[in-house]
């Protein structure tokens, strides 16, 4: 719960790609400065690390597999 003392809220826009079309949808109404930025966690992970996490292909071809099973599942 927010209390007279916290600073204003921020909003985060999160996307895969860059989409001028998504990202211009989502702003529409935001009539206050807005910060840009790219972040790439991949380049903060220490090597060691990096061999025992799942690429981000690994990730996604998880992911449509739940989403065809789920989907299978329905029908």
């Amino acid at each position: 719960m927010k209390k007279e003392t916290d600073n204003p809220s921020i909003g985060i826009l999160l996307c895969k790609k860059k989409d001028k079309i998504e990202a211009e949808y989502a702003l529409r109404d935001l009539n206050k400065p807005l910060g840009i930025c790219e972040y790439r966690l991949t380049e903060s992970i220490p090597n060691d690390l990096r061999t025992k996490l799942p690429s981000i292909e690994d990730i996604e071809n998880e992911l449509i597999e739940k989403n065809r099973n789920i989907k299978t599942n329905k029908n």
